[in-house]
């Protein structure tokens, strides 16, 4: 491993959901669906982690490996459990954790939609519901009123494109529907919400951010720094499974059809084909103050059926995805290039590998590669790694580990992996020594 240098203004940390960590709620989608019988190796989200109860022990992981930033979920289903209750019990115990934190000089970032959402709201139709951004707005104020001082960076939905894609249009999410037109109404109506809660977070702390170049000064911010606010974009490299000109144009259509379209959406507000089929809004500002980007891998695009495929011969992971660091330079690019006024956070990036076999060098091969993007000059400003510590990892339940630490989900022991040792002194030295 060549060494490398990250600035000294660089954060380093990892990143979690609520949901898929916490374990022990009963209230959301994804428990109902594990009731179904729909996860692969038959786990369940109501064991998970058991972060819930376990705070003090993982902020100790946390600060063992010398990490600055952490993205934590907030589980709307805890904080409303029912349409219009709000829970006192829940919203203290997310204060604790984040004084917890902010105490041992680790800066919080806090997630409010991580894929799961409360029993109730679906019983009304969730994100199809013509009133969703009205309920998903309540929400905010809430947590922003109660949470606000402690907090100064949000991600308003997590991967808004997979949600409504995976839940939507697959059906292999909660809710399991099949049918494009709600794909899309799905998420414009996300956008709908993002905007919202961005004017809302902004008000509330006193702090309307013009244009939205930069997180602007919040003067009456308790925690004395900014306020910023933002979406996890997951961005794939697609990239045409042959040579033939129609898989090139396939691989484009399929680029703006997943990612293009929504990340303009969340961004300035503005809904492109096939969004538009929903109605059409505008903004006069950009609506996000940095570019959350989640990035795991590369896809092939096939020209005839229109689908996608991992490309023959290629390094995979556990999942069989294609590990391909060069990729998020040019995801960062592409992003960089279309919304040049905003700072670039890399929001989620990790590889599942169960025996730890290749973790470290994707961690290097990785932030190697921010390192030239910020060489390059892309203001490429922090780094989440996915994930903190095992936990249930959606339709793969317990069987998928993206940790830095493993975790025995039967005795609920942390251990950390020789991956998680690399990152620490990756985290400590702000880059690779000699």
């Amino acid at each position: 491993m060549k060494p490398f240098k990250l600035p000294d203004h660089f954060l380093l940390g990892s990143a979690t959901s609520a949901m898929q960590i916490e374990g022990g709620d009963r209230n959301n989608t994804w428990f109902k669906w594990c009731e179904e019988g729909r996860i692969k190796d038959g786990s369940s989200c109501l064991r998970a982690a058991d972060h819930w109860n376990r705070i003090d022990e993982d902020l100790r992981l946390l600060t063992d490996t010398h990490q600055q930033v952490y993205r934590m979920g907030l589980e709307w289903s805890r904080i409303e459990p029912e349409n219009g209750v709000f829970s006192d019990a829940a919203i203290l115990h997310y204060r604790r954790e984040l004084s917890l934190l902010k105490e041992n000089g680790i800066q919080p970032m806090v997630t409010l939609h991580h894929f799961s959402i409360p029993l109730w709201f679906a019983d009304l139709g969730g994100f199809l519901n013509p009133n969703c951004a009205t309920y998903f707005e309540r929400y905010v104020r809430y947590v922003v009123e109660h949470l606000g001082d402690l907090v100064q960076d949000y991600v308003t939905i997590n991967e808004p494109n997979v949600y409504a894609t995976n839940g939507y249009y697959f059906g292999i999410w909660p809710p399991g529907e099949k049918n494009f037109r709600m794909t899309m109404k799905v998420l414009a109506n996300l956008a709908r919400c993002h905007i919202r809660a961005y004017d809302l977070i902004h008000e509330l702390r006193s702090n309307r951010n013009s244009g939205g170049q930069t997180c602007a000064d919040d003067e009456q911010a308790d925690y004395g720094g900014q306020t910023c606010v933002g979406v996890a974009h997951h961005l794939i490299d697609f990239v045409p499974y042959s040579p033939k000109w129609l898989d090139r144009a396939a691989a484009k259509l399929m680029s703006y059809l997943f990612q293009g379209a929504a990340v303009m959406a969340f961004t300035t507000g503005r809904l492109l084909p096939p969004l538009s089929l929903s109605g059409v809004f505008k903004r006069s500002q950009v609506v996000s103050d940095f570019m959350g980007i989640n990035y795991y891998s590369r896809h092939g695009v096939h020209s005839r059926g229109f689908y996608t495929e991992m490309l023959p011969d290629k390094p995979q992971n556990d999942l069989g995805w294609e590990i391909y660091p060069e990729g998020l330079k040019r995801v960062c690019r592409w992003s960089h290039r279309h919304h040049p006024s905003l700072p670039i956070w890399i929001t989620e990036n990790g590889t599942c590998d169960a025996a730890d076999a290749f973790r470290t060098q994707y961690i290097y091969d990785h932030l190697k590669a921010v390192s030239e993007l910020i060489e390059e000059g892309l203001p490429v400003e922090r780094y989440y790694h996915w994930s903190l510590l095992d936990n249930f990892e959606l339709l793969e339940g317990e069987s998928g580990p993206f940790g830095l630490f493993a975790v025995n989900f039967e005795t609920q022991e942390r251990t950390l992996r020789k991956s998680g040792e690399f990152y620490a002194e990756l985290c400590r030295n702000h880059g690779v020594m000699e």
